[in-house]
């Protein structure tokens, strides 16, 4: 089993988002000395629930405070900017970190980054197939030329050059099967339970996908009980995720409904690894049994205090993984 740590960068109330940047990389530090396998970073534009514009970015900042850990982006919007220039990130990050780095993607959703960046709504709605497959192109390890709806170009060389293959983030089942039409593994996001990620895997192989090392976000939160664990998150994560989901504004200002944040929390609570470290091992093996999933990524920061996350990260890699381990 594949364990690391999800990087959101949640603004909770009274913090500056600078500070929590800074913060991010420390956990991920940590993260590496207390035996996490890879840390990824998410990508979030305007709004407290994650104060990340740039995963890439601050994957180069990690990849140069540690020597280990894997790094990568959970995920990198597609929808927002342009294949060619995520794919030249990309290979940079693969280069200077030594190979640590996956590149994971996104659709994202219709929101007002497509006007702020120019990239519009019709790319979103129906570009992400012709934007995944130039970015494909670009990570093929040779040149890239363009002759779609969305991308024209003459062939230019992509340097520095690399081969690597995408995760794609999948809420839908139209992802679930570009995902698995080009071979690529699934990143399945927090809000899913273990009966919809079933679901979506065996999409996934319904539609001809292969053997996939597909990945799965999740809260974690390790104390001496389980009621205690529960109870300290649900004390704790409304007050960022409430403003922090409403956060998320339509490009064309069409109506959404509000997401209710301590129904939200009990929610995450309930599906993933919170509780006694005994509790938190039974949950992922648990899902792993059910799903095929053996890769999991987990939210540590659910509590809005660096040193509390911080805990968090190695009491869950002293206690909960050797008891995935051994």
């Amino acid at each position: 089993m594949r364990i690391g740590v999800f990087v959101v960068a949640g603004l909770f109330p009274g913090q500056e988002a600078g500070r929590v940047l800074t913060n991010a990389v420390e956990w991920i530090v940590a993260a590496e000395e207390s035996g996490f396998d890879d840390a990824w970073i998410a990508e979030h534009h305007f709004m407290p629930y994650g104060v990340c514009p740039s995963p890439t970015t601050l994957a180069a900042v990690a990849a140069g405070r540690t020597t280990r850990i894997g790094l990568g982006t959970a995920v990198s919007v597609l929808s927002s900017q342009h294949p060619v220039a995520l794919a030249e990130q990309a290979a940079m990050l693969h280069h200077l970190s030594g190979g640590r780095f996956t590149l994971g993607v996104g659709r994202g959703g219709p929101w007002v980054d497509l006007e702020v960046f120019g990239t519009g709504l019709e790319r979103y709605e129906r570009g992400f197939g012709e934007s995944l497959d130039l970015l494909l192109d670009a990570l093929s390890g040779g040149s890239v030329a363009a002759d779609g709806e969305f991308f024209r170009f003459r062939e230019v060389p992509v340097v520095p050059s690399v081969r690597m293959r995408p995760v794609v983030a999948c809420t839908s089942a139209g992802t679930v099967g570009l995902a698995a039409s080009r071979g690529l593994a699934m990143l399945l996001g927090l809000h899913v339970g273990d009966s919809e990620k079933a679901a979506l895997v065996r999409q996934y192989r319904e539609r001809g996908g292969p053997a996939a090392g597909h990945v799965a976000a999740g809260v974690a939160y390790v104390a001496d009980s389980t009621g205690a664990a529960v109870r300290e998150l649900k004390e704790a994560m409304p007050s960022w995720l409430g403003p922090g989901l409403a956060g998320y504004v339509p490009v064309d200002d069409r109506p959404r409904s509000p997401r209710d944040a301590r129904k939200y929390v009990d929610l995450l609570a309930d599906i993933h690894p919170v509780g006694s470290a005994k509790h938190c091992a039974e949950t992922l093996r648990r899902t792993a049994e059910s799903t095929g999933i053996e890769h999991f990524i987990l939210l540590m920061e659910g509590l809005g205090e660096h040193r509390r996350t911080l805990a968090n990260i190695r009491r869950f890699g002293a206690e909960v993984l050797p008891l995935l381990r051994g």
